[in-house]
């Protein structure tokens, strides 16, 4: 899967992708930020709801929460 699948998405949509994916949202985001914990226990920061992210930060919180490109794909 290249990074062009992976190009605007919002920060919404992420964070309901990793909560799908069995991730819990916790208190404590400064600002506009979520934080989402993960099953693998690793803790992830989303930020701008309605922003759309820049594909590194993505890339790296779906490594982070421990899933494959492939695998977020199919939550969202």
């Amino acid at each position: 899967m290249d990074g062009r699948q992976l190009r605007g998405i919002k920060g919404s949509q992420a964070i309901k992708s990793f909560i799908r994916a069995g991730g819990v949202e916790r208190p404590g985001g400064k600002g506009d930020h979520v934080n989402i914990k993960m099953p693998n226990g690793m803790i992830i920061t989303i930020p701008g709801r309605n922003k759309e992210l820049k594909i590194g930060l993505l890339k790296a919180s779906i490594r982070r929460a421990g899933l494959t490109e492939k695998e977020f794909s199919k939550f969202l």
